[in-house]
């Protein structure tokens, strides 16, 4: 017997063994099979080089030039259909699992500091309620210590567990940190590498809710039982820096040239005031409020809020 046929009554494992079920099952022409069998070919040898150059664009790329490929031979293969159609949902699912994976951080599996920084910058350049965002900025309170005194097991625990927390609190119906244009709100908080995370809060009628969202979380980590994730943990309890930059939107034409510099002005400033809150082991949330000026962030004071936000004069109260 072919080595084959012990796996031609199941599901195909290898190349080979999917070459010989599509002949065995589907009753194509051979140039057929040969046709199909090369765009499956295809479809795995630019997987594989773009998962080593994770480049998005050629993955959507792909995605449209195999959907057209299998459209055509559906076409071709009418009688076939319902089998041809399982086989184009299966590549279709894989591009599509393909490039959630260059959006995810595998450990936390939050979104990549790449991918929030493409979602913040599309907020900026498209957003046009003017109302106040937010971007925040974590960091682990001397990660570091816990790496070399409890071993790195214990530090992706930690790690794991901050972004549990940060999941937790920053709910999208907060309206915090919603993925747009239209489909289901997503959460919008990232790792942004180590023991550093990111958030953004797109729609706060008032910058304060921005400092209530950022405290929740810090104070949700400082009262999480740490000795679940180890014992020792409880001689020294887990606590975070949080820095929040919060944005005046105005006017989007003021922004929509330069989202991106914006949004690496926002991170850079949140950043600053994260490391602030480290230097100073604060146990509250350092918030700065900016507005776009002169196509530059501007520090906002209290008569510029409410001058900026008519009928809000209890804005700071």
């Amino acid at each position: 017997m072919p080595a084959h046929d012990s796996t031609r009554a199941g599901e195909p494992h290898t190349r080979r063994d999917l070459e010989f079920w599509v002949r065995d099952n589907l009753g194509l022409r051979p140039d057929q099979v040969t046709e199909l069998m090369s765009m499956i070919d295809a479809v795995f040898t630019r997987h594989e080089r773009m998962w080593q150059e994770s480049k998005q664009e050629a993955i959507q790329a792909l995605s449209a030039g195999f959907a057209e490929k299998m459209n055509r031979l559906k076409d071709e293969l009418s009688e076939k259909e319902a089998t041809v159609s399982s086989i184009s949902q299966y590549f279709e699912q894989l591009v599509a699992d393909l490039t959630e994976k260059t959006h995810r951080d595998p450990k936390t599996k939050l979104m990549n500091f790449g991918r929030f920084m493409e979602q913040l910058e599309s907020f900026l350049a498209l957003e046009q309620r003017g109302r106040w965002c937010a971007v925040g900025l974590v960091d682990i309170h001397g990660f570091k210590r816990y790496n070399d005194a409890l071993g790195h097991a214990v530090g992706d625990r930690i790690i794991e567990r901050v972004a549990q927390l940060l999941r937790e609190q920053a709910r999208s119906d907060d309206l915090i940190a919603q993925e747009r244009p239209g489909g289901t709100p997503k959460n919008l908080h990232a790792r942004l590498g180590g023991d550093e995370f990111c958030f953004m809060i797109p729609d706060l009628a008032e910058y304060q809710q921005a400092n209530t969202v950022g405290e929740r979380f810090r104070e949700a980590v400082e009262r999480f039982d740490w000795t679940i994730e180890d014992p020792r943990l409880a001689a020294q309890p887990v606590r975070v820096d949080v820095g929040v930059v919060c944005l005046w939107l105005g006017r989007v034409n003021e922004r929509r040239t330069m989202a991106r510099k914006l949004a690496a002005a926002l991170i850079q400033r949140a950043d600053k005031l994260m490391y602030d809150a480290k230097g100073k082991s604060a146990n509250h949330i350092y918030l700065d409020r900016v507005c776009v000026s002169g196509g530059e962030l501007a520090e906002m004071t209290d008569e510029k809020v409410v001058r900026m936000m008519p009928g809000r004069r209890n804005a700071n109260s």
